[in-house]
């Protein structure tokens, strides 16, 4: 009984005079920055004490196993990261200058890779939508399944531009996506191969003699000249009502949903809200478009992978003129960012969130629809479409 006492009191002696000896050494350590650091003080806010930051830097330059590996400018690229990270959004990050060439490059549509959008839901990596015709949608990926790992590397923590560096790639390699859906017990693996994306704006079918079928894939430029084309041939054909499909439309831009809500809806009505916050002033958009197909009976549907833009075109039809929706909650992504090009790489910071007309916030939360279908595996292995039949259904019965 005495030696355990004497061997727990040796180790609790050599563990105090460790922390001793570490508060002292870490005491002795500069708070200053390092010879040749620029701007060390600028934009220093009151009451901060920055020296934390130069306390750490010093700690790791000095004692860091392999010294050889350290790289300055990775460094810095990390604190600024961290800082980004520290405000919990998942849409404001920074991203260092190789990151930004890639986003630019998505953005612009010049990009091959699987063929998805993706984002955070409860801080967990997500798929948006699979894009009809792309790799990931012949692959069988699903709006709300959970990214658990890109070839074999956690996602626990990724941003989406970083998950997006990961799995974008050449045409004809690899990607392995390790995925969770709904009603699963266990993960299971997605080999796709990545293709060149090309991604369309528009389907047009007339269904029954009378039921115009307009499926919306996204709110790119070309939507808008595509949207045109298809309402003029709707309004030459013997068509009287439209389902709207924006299931697995992950959003655009906004312009082009204002655009196309104009033709839903009469002048000036309100579109959408940008709550900036801070109480800085709201900025309101207003249909500006013909409203040619404002007398049209309509119903619109949405499901997980609806976000963003097409939560905004949904959202102002619904309260400007009670349009029903039918299908899943929608994906619930209604904030803005900006990008802000830095010395070295860029900031894409949020600035804004979106509300309907009646105010409803939609960031989070999404839109519910009035008519809840949902689809089954079966209803997936069998190409039916129980939501669009019930949109058809009810479409058929308005006057």
């Amino acid at each position: 009984m005495k030696r355990k006492v004497i061997v727990i009191f040796l180790a609790a002696a050599i563990l105090s005079s460790f922390g001793v000896g570490f508060y002292f050494g870490k005491m002795r350590i500069p708070a200053t920055p390092p010879e040749g650091v620029l701007n060390a003080e600028l934009g220093k806010p009151d009451g901060v004490d920055f020296s934390l930051f130069w306390q750490a830097w010093r700690v790791l330059e000095e004692n860091y196993v392999d010294k050889d590996q350290i790289d300055y400018q990775q460094m810095i690229f990390g604190a600024v990261s961290g800082m980004i990270n520290s405000v919990g959004d998942p849409y404001t990050l920074y991203m260092p200058p190789e990151d930004t060439k890639i986003f630019k490059e998505d953005v612009s549509g010049a990009f091959q890779g699987v063929g998805m959008e993706i984002g955070i839901r409860d801080n967990q990596l997500t798929v948006i939508a699979p894009l009809e015709g792309t790799p990931a949608d012949r692959a069988g990926l699903r709006a709300g399944d959970k990214i658990a790992a890109i070839n074999g590397t956690s996602t626990q923590g990724m941003s989406t531009d970083k998950a997006v560096k990961l799995i974008r790639g050449p045409r004809g390699s690899e990607v392995v996506l390790t995925i969770f859906r709904d009603g699963w017990k266990k993960t299971t693996d997605f080999t796709i191969i990545r293709d060149v994306i090309e991604i369309p704006s528009i389907k047009l079918e007339i269904k029954e003699d009378r039921i115009a079928y307009l499926k919306l894939y996204q709110f790119s430029e070309a939507a808008r000249s595509s949207f045109k084309e298809s309402a003029v041939d709707i309004i030459n054909s013997k068509a009287d009502r439209i389902v709207l499909d924006l299931r697995n439309n992950p959003g655009g831009y906004l312009e082009v949903a204002q655009y196309i809500a104009g033709w839903f809806l009469q002048e000036g009505e309100l579109v959408a809200i940008e709550d900036f916050g801070q109480n800085i002033e709201d900025k309101e958009y207003r249909a500006n478009g013909p409203s040619n197909l404002l007398d049209y009976p309509l119903v619109i549907l949405i499901n997980k992978g609806s976000a963003s833009a097409s939560e905004i075109l949904a959202g102002a039809l619904k309260d400007n003129r009670s349009v029903r929706l039918v299908g899943e909650q929608s994906f619930g992504k209604g904030s803005v960012q900006t990008l802000e090009d830095l010395d070295k790489g860029s900031l894409k910071v949020t600035v804004a969130r979106w509300r309907t007309p009646n105010g409803t916030l939609i960031n989070g939360t999404g839109l519910t629809p009035d008519v809840e279908v949902g689809l089954t595996d079966e209803d997936f292995e069998n190409d039916l479409d129980p939501q669009l039949d019930r949109a058809i259904e009810i479409v058929k019965e308005l006057k």
